[in-house]
């Protein structure tokens, strides 16, 4: 039973931490040996603490900044190498009885369509997006017990699970949905989730309750402790994320990273997951409103930062980011990123302009999915569709044995090579076929991996092109 008095949060994220870290950054972002010293123990692989990630966010030295772009580059693909992980949001509702003043899903904004999808309207998205060649949803749904009560959320599960169409299927639902309680997680796992997925939109704890007003999402402890009932609650794979823009971003910074040590020192498992979203434009939100918007220096310097200190996190970008933008980051740390994205409620089956008056921000990158495969892979990444983690149990802390080693290459590669033949075989266009199919016979001749991988792979590769969809490492 949750205690609404619980100050469990303001423990782990310490408002006063955050400010003597903030002031230490500050004192020390010329420190030529200090920073030396934290670069020097960043190189090992091992992670930082958020006061030594501090020092190097705050650093001034161009020189030193410079290394620390170039030590991003080599950590991400240290852990991750080439491959970028492809996913989608669906949005089934965006009733909502939340006050947040950054959302336009807010309950006073009486001009957004409202729109709930029912259980066939759900078969109709995903069938579109199987048919754009996705295996991995995020659901997103706005906080309304009435509309979008949990039992809403797991039979739409259910239904995503249940549709097979043509070679189509989606393997893996992660979800990301209001906090909820520890039996209420406990549903969430048995009904074969992902990794739940929850942003704090802001760790500072007084503009916390101002952009929060009203709705059960007022209440700070609440919602910053969402990630222990989460994990309490049977899920093995949580993601952190902050709306970067409500808040000033090197306060923001701090509080995520403990978050993550928090996460790690309790149950030996940090998040799987780091998001880095920037507030957006939409219905009834002026960004401009928010006076701490970060440029896009600031923010590549975010992500490699993030990065360096925690990692082994996968690190996500969505559409809110432009091709321009999330090309300079792919290289800096992000391992996921959406493409082919709609933030409406029905967005995907028989698109019409009006159901973007429901979206939740404007999308930056508008390209649909072939293009961003093709674009990834001229860029040189392995566009990957894999959810085979999930499905053979390596998640939790057996997922992070094995990437903390350095050792899930042995795993991800051959099944990101797999199912981006899958998706040339089933989806792509004749050009961006000819792209892959020359990638695939590069990767295969650098895959690092024992002889009998490299011959399954080959085999498995044959299997597809035949039709067959029958692999797993």
């Amino acid at each position: 039973m949750y205690n609404p008095k619980s100050e469990k949060a303001e423990e782990f994220i310490s408002h006063k931490e955050i400010l003597e870290t903030l002031e230490y950054a500050d004192a020390n972002k010329n420190n030529l040996s200090l920073i030396n010293e934290i670069l020097e123990k960043a190189k090992l692989g091992k992670g930082l603490s958020h006061r030594e990630a501090s020092v190097l966010l705050s650093c001034e030295i161009e020189e030193k900044n410079r290394e620390i772009f170039e030590l991003a580059k080599k950590i991400k693909q240290d852990y991750y190498g080439n491959r970028i992980v492809l996913f989608a949001p669906l949005y089934l509702s965006n009733y909502c009885v939340n006050g947040c003043v950054y959302c336009p899903y807010h309950a006073k904004n009486k001009h957004i369509p409202r729109r709930k999808l029912s259980q066939d309207e759900i078969k109709n998205e995903v069938i579109a997006l199987q048919d754009m060649g996705h295996k991995r949803l995020a659901i997103e749904a706005g906080e309304d017990p009435v509309n979008n009560p949990l039992e809403y959320i797991l039979e739409s599960i259910k239904t995503i699970y249940s549709i097979k169409h043509k070679n189509g299927s989606i393997r893996r639902v992660n979800v990301n949905i209001a906090a909820t309680t520890v039996e209420n997680y406990k549903k969430l796992h048995e009904a074969g989730i992902g990794t739940y997925i929850l942003f704090q939109e802001t760790y500072h704890k007084e503009s916390y309750e101002k952009l929060h007003p009203t709705g059960p999402k007022h209440n700070y402890n609440y919602h910053t402790e969402a990630m222990d009932r989460a994990m309490q609650g049977g899920i093995d794979d949580v993601g952190l994320g902050v709306l970067f823009g409500l808040e000033l971003y090197r306060y923001e910074f701090a509080g995520l990273l403990m978050h993550a040590e928090h996460l790690e020192a309790v149950y030996g498992v940090g998040p799987h997951t780091i998001s880095v979203p920037r507030i957006r434009k939409a219905d009834d939100i002026d960004p401009d409103v928010f006076d701490n918007g970060i440029d896009d220096d600031t923010f590549a310097k975010i992500v490699a930062c993030i990065r360096i200190a925690v990692p082994y996190t996968g690190m996500i970008v969505s559409t809110r980011e432009s091709a321009e933008c999330r090309k300079r980051v792919l290289e800096l740390g992000i391992s996921q990123i959406s493409g082919g994205s709609k933030t409406s409620v029905g967005g995907y089956f028989n698109p019409m302009p009006e159901k973007e008056d429901s979206a939740q921000f404007d999308v930056s990158d508008r390209r649909p999915l072939d293009e961003v495969i093709k674009w990834l892979m001229e860029l040189g990444y392995l566009p990957s569709f894999c959810t085979a983690c999930y499905r053979n149990g390596r998640t939790g802390d057996r997922f992070m044995e094995i990437c903390k080693e350095k050792q899930i290459h042995n795993f991800c590669h051959p099944n990101a090579i797999l199912t981006l033949k899958e998706y040339l075989e089933d989806y792509a266009s004749e050009e961006t076929k000819k792209v892959g199919n020359d990638l695939i016979k590069h990767e295969l001749r650098v895959l690092e991996s024992p002889e009998c991988v490299k011959l399954k792979v080959a085999e498995d590769l044959e299997k597809i092109e035949q039709g067959g969809r029958d692999y797993n490492f």
